[in-house]
């Protein structure tokens, strides 16, 4: 029995006696140590770095630094660490990746650096043993090669998330230093442990952080931009869009230091403006089919990475240019849409500048019809897709506040060629239902602010019958138009100011006022099998919402601004040059194909659903007094209405 408890207290002694516990910094070491003896003992350079050691004790060193940093936590840095910054192990790792050697060496170092900023907590690149090693890797990505491009787009995304975590380090990452010797860290070994343990970084006062002359722009678009921007154009999705991740990330900084980085101290924006206008000198525009760009659907700019094969495949070379212009575009635009305001701004000024200006104007003042199409018609679209308020605001001052082009795309309206026409009408639509206030402004409202379109008060009772006369003159003789609607006088008017919204007898009579102008024998509502008339009733009342829903914020005035009392001459009307080409087309209307009319209708109509009492007054009162040699859509219509017989033989139906 004695023997018996001897044996069991041996055995209980055993199992609780344990290993010696395991130095990690002498295991760190060991690997280090076994992969710079392979560098003394090989003798074959040729023999590529899969089949050699190298890849696994990287591995087995990164496995140590992230398990010390767990069991000390962040505040600490380990005796491992101490040792590979003290050793300048990364600075070593990216020599030997930059020579090759060997062979694919570059790409085992590129995967240890991702590991090694993902995985560790401490916010390492504001070590400058760390952030100078990833400046000189990110050179590399730099330099061509398709064998390295997937390590170097994920060692870039790593970067860029590391620098969104820590935004301070985007100074590190950018080389936006004064790289004088004084910088360096003093050499002595017993300093270099501290600087580890402290999470030394170069010092830098905020003078220097605000003083261009300290910055260089140029390095920082050689290397971590240029380099992201190149991947971009890579034919395998899962690097490119890792590479528009990147992109997104460094844009999505904050607002304030970061944000004025990227924009005083870099050229993102002018690199993303260029992408943008080389996508768009790739277009075939002899090719192309208009149709098919102006009704060009939204394309998410991740969406050509959810496309299935590994690389980047579409229909034919020209939809592959259209579809890669597109998605860029959505892309410039959705990053704007998170980027700071000043950042933005930026973008955008150089969106303006180098593809707008430099590019699109010269193919909208081109002479060949097609290469005119083509470029209108692409900028319906992107007018139709642009979100971002400031890429608005741009493309509506490249429209209309540049005077030659705005001239020529309204004069366009009323082209020679209908396709022309039909085209720069769409682009006046797709105008209109962005929320800019300007556009209205320009194109209308500045016209119709003095309201010079009324007749004096003294003599507007003398100018309304000799309006009346005119006008029964010209209907005296037409079969399908009584005269009576054009000499009743209003219910009740005013020339000098009036309520946004007239009562509902009133409205109803400018409606009836409208409808008699459109004879029973031409109305096709009542042949429409479903909806008829009611159908209008539902577009029209959707219109009007979303015209009310777009302007709702641009504090309209309520009523009409007062007539100008002046006793001299009164001003000379002139209704601007898109009114002016409406009114042109509206007065053809029985000359014009079916389309054109759809088309010329449908600008009208959304200038009409505007809530602004001049537009109202200018476009809906069939009552108003005009002025001499003034006219308003109810007098074209009217004129419009009244066609010789043969014209109104060959009337085809539903044009008015």
């Amino acid at each position: 029995m004695e023997t018996f408890t001897k044996l069991t207290s041996l055995l209980m002694n055993a199992l609780e006696t344990r290993e010696p516990t395991v130095d990690l910094l002498d295991s760190f070491v060991d690997h280090w140590k076994s992969i710079t003896n392979y560098y003394i003992e090989t003798t074959d350079d040729s023999r590529p770095v899969r089949q050699t050691d190298i890849p696994w004790h990287l591995k087995q060193m990164l496995d140590i630094l992230v398990y010390e940093e767990k069991e000390q936590g962040v505040d600490e840095t380990g005796s491992c660490l101490e040792y590979l910054l003290h050793h300048k192990i990364l600075e070593t790792l990216c020599t030997l990746a930059k020579a090759q050697y060997p062979p694919g060496m570059v790409q085992q170092v590129l995967v240890f650096f991702s590991k090694l900023l993902s995985e560790m907590q401490k916010p390492l690149l504001q070590l400058v043993k760390v952030y100078r090693p990833v400046q000189n890797l990110i050179r590399l990505c730099v330099l061509p090669g398709s064998d390295r491009e997937k390590e170097a787009a994920q060692f870039l995304l790593v970067v860029c998330a590391a620098v969104k975590r820590d935004p301070h380090a985007l100074r590190y990452v950018l080389e936006i230093l004064e790289q004088p010797a004084a910088r360096t860290p003093p050499s002595d070994q017993s300093q270099l442990g501290s600087e580890a343990s402290s999470h030394g970084t170069e010092p830098s006062s905020p003078s220097n952080q605000s003083d261009p002359s300290v910055c260089s722009p140029i390095q920082s678009e050689s290397s971590l931009l240029s380099a992201l921007l190149m991947l971009t154009k890579s034919q395998k999705g899962s690097v490119c869009l890792k590479a528009y991740q990147s992109l997104q990330l460094l844009s999505s900084l904050p607002s304030g230091g970061p944000g004025e980085l990227l924009c005083d101290h870099t050229q993102l924006g002018e690199l993303l403006a260029r992408r943008l206008l080389q996508l768009y000198s790739l277009l075939p525009m002899d090719r192309l089919d208009p149709a098919e760009i102006q009704t060009w659907t939204h394309t998410p700019w991740s969406s050509q990475f959810s496309r299935s094969g590994s690389n980047l495949k579409f229909e034919s070379p020209a939809c592959d240019h259209l579809t890669n212009f597109f998605c860029w575009f959505d892309f410039v635009d959705h990053l704007l849409g998170e980027a700071p305001e000043v950042l933005a701004v930026k973008v955008a000024d150089c969106v303006h500048q180098l593809w707008l200006l430099d590019s699109v104007q010269l193919h909208l003042q081109h002479t060949c019809e097609q290469v005119i199409l083509v470029s209108t018609s692409l900028l319906c679209a992107v007018v139709r897709l642009v979100q971002n308020s400031f890429l608005l605001d741009r493309l509506v001052r490249f429209l209309l506040r540049t005077h030659t082009l705005t001239q020529t795309l309204l004069q366009r309206c009323d082209h020679i060629s209908d396709q022309i026409s039909m085209v720069s009408l769409s682009l006046v639509e797709e105008l209109l239902q962005k929320p800019h206030r300007d556009i209205l402004d320009v194109l209308v409202l500045s016209f119709l602010q003095s309201r010079s379109y009324v007749s004096p008060p003294a003599a507007g009772q003398d100018d309304r019958h000799a309006e009346s006369n005119e006008d029964s003159d010209g209907l005296e003789d037409d079969p399908f138009i009584s005269d009576s609607w054009c000499l009743a006088p209003p219910p009740s008017s005013s020339s000098s100011s009036s309520p946004l919204s007239p009562p509902v007898q009133e409205s109803a009579d400018v409606v009836n006022s409208f409808l008699c102008l459109v004879p029973v024998q031409v109305r096709s509502a009542q042949l429409l099998q479903e909806g008829g008339y009611e159908s209008y009733i539902y577009d029209a009342h959707k219109l009007v919402t979303e015209c009310q829903s777009v302007s709702l914020s641009w504090d309209w005035p309520v009523a009409l601004p007062p007539l100008s009392s002046s006793s001299g001459e009164t001003e000379e009307f002139f209704e601007g040059h898109l009114l002016k080409v409406l009114f042109d087309r509206l007065g053809r209307v029985l000359e014009q194909p079916y389309e054109l009319n759809l088309q010329l209708t449908a600008v009208l109509s959304r200038l009409s659903a505007f809530n602004h009492p001049l537009l109202q007054e200018y476009l809906l009162n069939p009552y108003i007094h005009l002025s001499h040699c003034s006219r308003s859509l109810f007098s074209v219509l009217v004129r419009a209405g009244t066609p010789d017989d043969a014209q109104r033989d060959h009337r085809p139906r539903g044009v008015l």
